[in-house]
């Protein structure tokens, strides 16, 4: 019997991913790598972000004007690709989460209906 076995991680929602990136950048800029540590170490571990989902994610965020991004070097001494909120990001990230706030309790609502 194996020990300690890693929690069973959750899979992520399809469109959540950008959210939780606009959210990790509330705080600051980070590098993609950063990035996606911030997000495990927020969920206690449950969702990894893929860098086959990331890297794209970041990208197509940078596209929309959403993310400002410059080089820079880790904290690992390393050249990295520091990515920034934009005021437009902000403001998609307000959307986002009032969207995901109403689809929360849409879904509470199928799932947990008032007894009749």
């Amino acid at each position: 019997m194996p020990k300690n076995p890693e929690p069973e991680r959750l899979e992520l929602l399809q469109g959540t991913l950008d959210m939780l990136i606009l959210r990790t950048l509330q705080w600051g800029a980070q590098h993609g790598h950063g990035i996606g540590q911030a997000i495990s170490s927020q969920s206690d571990d449950l969702l990894k972000v893929e860098t086959g989902s990331l890297y794209p994610a970041l990208h197509r965020l940078e596209k929309r004007g959403w993310l400002k991004s410059e080089w820079g070097i880790s904290e690992a001494n390393h050249k990295a690709k520091y990515y920034q909120l934009t005021a437009a990001g902000k403001a998609q990230l307000s959307r986002e989460r009032d969207r995901w706030t109403q689809l929360v309790g849409v879904i509470g609502k199928i799932m947990n209906p008032a007894a009749e």
